[in-house]
């Protein structure tokens, strides 16, 4: 048995045998996790969609990689890694909540291991900073394509189930001025040290 099955203190991801500790969750992350896997698993009742939150872990064979996407959709019944219930294989939506800190190569890095999944077809990306969402597509081709949208008013629409959601129940509770005013503090004091 691999050592990612050991109990540990903190979550991590399992890549080529290697243990990467997890960045710790904040409350704006967290927030908007729990908003679109509450709007979704009420909209998807009674149809054959599983709706799953982050403590659900992913492996994906070609990469050998382990992790613990924010939310995941499951079209019909999940299919397992090994005997237990704890990991799952074939999402066909993924999102992630991601930063403007944490949103680098090693995200764009992580979709390319997603779209070796299957029965993948669609990525969403949420800035917990801003009101800011990149969704990613898989068409009949086989080729993917970006949307982008940066507004309070906008609506997003998934394109792989029959749903969309309003900016205005994603970011509920979401204290986006709070980050942005921090975000701007930090920038004056870097400012201010580099005169010295």
């Amino acid at each position: 048995m691999p050592s990612h099955t050991e109990k540990r203190d903190y979550k991590s991801e399992y890549r080529y045998g290697e243990i990467l500790p997890m960045k710790e969750s904040t409350t704006n992350h967290n927030q908007i996790a729990g908003n679109i896997y509450a709007f979704l698993k009420f909209a998807l009742r009674g149809q054959n969609y599983r709706v799953f939150i982050n403590d659900i872990r992913l492996w994906i064979p070609r990469y050998k990689l382990y992790t613990y996407p924010d939310v995941m959709v499951i079209q019909g019944e999940p299919i397992y890694e090994g005997t237990d219930t704890t990991t799952v294989m074939n999402p066909s939506v993924i999102i992630h909540v991601s930063s403007k800190l944490n949103h680098n190569h090693k995200e764009a890095e992580k979709f390319r291991f997603y779209r070796s999944i299957l029965e993948f077809k669609e990525y969403i990306v949420i800035d917990q900073d801003t009101y800011y969402i990149e969704q990613f597509t898989k068409n009949v081709q086989g080729n993917w394509t970006l949307t982008e949208y940066e507004s309070f008013d906008a609506v997003l629409p998934f394109s792989s189930i029959d749903f969309q959601l309003s900016f205005v129940d994603i970011y509920e509770l979401v204290n986006i001025e709070s980050n942005e005013d921090k975000s701007t503090e930090l920038s004056n004091l870097k400012f201010c040290l580099e005169q010295f």
